[in-house]
């Protein structure tokens, strides 16, 4: 019988620097026949990282559009930041992309994705039209996650120097271990709390695990977004015998 192959690439999100940030393993499809949750799960399994992206184009939509899973190594997830921004990224550089512009249809509803400028250290344009070799971000559009209310007692005591601080990023670890070394749908619920706290709407997060990584973070209140950019860099890529 004859084996078909699956594209995939894995990158590194919220970094410009290989083996820094957060790796997620990215598979582009070209149909779902025979590719099924199960195989998926154990995809998702071989790769043993944090998420595993599966892409599968489709044409519901007059901009470049894809369906978007996520796969922990245990179990699927209705969102994941890093994932979604590796995906973006391989699509872009990989000239499946043409445009600026991706929308993703996911458990989450339809995320869009937008190639940005960069325009200074910290700075982004508008949404940059041409994908040759330029230094680009990629922003999430993102949904709003509520914080919910925890036992004071849990809650560590912050320094009075806290109002001068851009973001802190607190993170409950496991066996010594970050869960996630930098998490972009956590930053959906960090974001609007801390941008009540401090009064500001833009914020830049420095998510402090052994790998470490940086999201610059926008608040719309008004439509319940949260817009988080940062880089990605492509350190694999090959094929899966399927």
């Amino acid at each position: 019988m004859t084996r078909r192959s699956v594209r995939y690439a894995v990158v590194d999100a919220f970094t410009d620097t290989p083996f820094k940030g957060n790796p997620a393993a990215v598979c582009l499809l070209e149909e779902e026949a025979g590719l099924n949750d199960n195989w998926m799960q154990n995809v998702a399994k071989e790769f043993n990282i944090s998420e595993t992206a599966f892409l599968l184009p489709s044409n519901a939509s007059s901009k470049p559009r894809f369906r978007l899973r996520w796969f922990t190594p245990v179990a699927e997830v209705k969102l994941c930041g890093h994932a979604t921004l590796a995906s973006a990224h391989f699509l872009f550089t990989s000239g499946v992309v043409k445009g600026d512009v991706i929308e993703f249809d996911t458990l989450s509803g339809i995320l869009v994705t937008k190639k940005m400028q960069d325009f200074g250290k910290l700075g982004f344009a508008e949404p940059c039209s041409n994908g040759n070799g330029e230094s680009f971000s990629i922003e999430l559009d993102f949904p709003i996650i509520q914080v919910v209310d925890c036992v004071s007692e849990e809650m560590p005591s912050f320094p009075e120097t806290l109002n001068d601080l851009s973001m802190v990023n607190v993170q409950k670890t496991s066996n010594g271990d970050l869960l996630d070394p930098v998490c972009g749908s956590a930053h959906c619920a960090l974001a609007p709390y801390w941008s009540r706290k401090l009064g500001k709407n833009n914020l830049m997060a420095y998510q402090a695990s052994p790998r470490c990584g940086i999201l610059d973070l926008q608040v719309d209140e008004e439509r319940s977004r949260v817009l988080i950019r940062g880089k990605a860099v492509t350190v694999m890529e090959g094929f899966l015998m399927v």
